[in-house]
């Protein structure tokens, strides 16, 4: 069984909680406490406390990719907890820039800390990059291919010599995912940059013939056109997934249509929700 606590995120659940644009989740497994994001700022320790959920009893942490918004409460969670391994993409630091209606914005996006405050951390950090594997049951993906007919929805930017701006690739972007026996794979997503298509394709390929079970995600459809959001989620719908949560960055319209194609099937939620799996 998993076990999810909403830590952080754009929305609120729990009236007791407070919500931010950003997302932390608190997942539980058999065997682990994984910390999935770290919200935009330290909201989310408040909203833990809230919830009892002690984080210093996460023993790994995964950084879904280089953005303020899921990396914000991670120099805090280090100084609280001295044990869990940190999973973040040997890409993840740069400053980054994002994009709004053809302008590229004048404010960073990207981590707005040092790399030099996981320093403390020593060997617990692993930067990774293709797949790394926790149990038989638990991956993490590394790099997620993308699919040519799903592009990214959104272009950021990387500043490189000081000078000049290049196209972010969002080779940094990750997913957690989990495979629940009996039930198929739960995709945890932060943002889904490359595209949540891409995702999930890369998870089944992680878990061989294995279904996908949930979607737990940031969909980042909040910028794209009608027309592409119902493209993304018939070729969902084409996967049979039992249960899909969209958070964060999914958008109200498209989180409208979601529910409006899976019914019963897709779960709101917000800031201090629960989920089980």
């Amino acid at each position: 069984m998993i076990n999810v606590t909403i830590l952080a995120e754009n929305y609120v659940k729990d009236f007791r909680c407070r919500g931010e644009f950003g997302l932390a989740m608190y997942i539980e497994t058999e065997d682990h406490k994984i910390l999935f994001d770290t919200g935009a700022s330290g909201l989310m320790f408040a909203n833990a406390e809230q919830k009892g959920v002690d984080l210093s009893e996460a023993d790994i942490c995964v950084i879904s990719h280089g953005h303020f918004d899921h990396t914000g409460g991670l120099p805090e969670f280090c100084r609280q907890n001295r044990k869990a391994k940190i999973y973040l993409h040997r890409d993840a630091f740069g400053a980054t820039f994002g994009e709004t209606k053809g302008k590229i914005d004048d404010y960073e996006c990207g981590i707005l800390w040092k790399p030099e405050v996981l320093e403390a951390c020593g060997d617990r950090v692993i930067r990774t990059d293709g797949p790394i594997r926790i149990g038989k049951d638990i991956v993490i993906s590394g790099t997620i291919p993308e699919l040519p007919e799903f592009q990214p929805t959104e272009r950021f930017y990387r500043l490189r010599a000081g000078t000049d701006l290049i196209p972010d690739n969002m080779s940094h972007e990750q997913f957690l995912a989990i495979r629940e026996p009996g039930k198929g794979i739960v995709l945890f997503s932060g943002c889904s940059h490359k595209g949540i298509i891409a995702a999930i394709c890369r998870a089944k390929a992680l878990f061989p013939g294995e279904p996908l079970y949930a979607v737990v995600a940031g969909m980042h459809l909040i910028g794209t056109s009608c027309g592409m959001r119902q493209k993304i989620i018939d070729r969902l719908t084409e996967e049979e997934p039992q249960i899909v949560v969209p958070l964060h960055c999914t958008g109200l319209e498209a989180i409208c249509m979601l529910k409006a194609q899976f019914g019963d099937r897709c779960r709101l939620t917000g800031t201090g929700g629960r989920l089980r799996f």
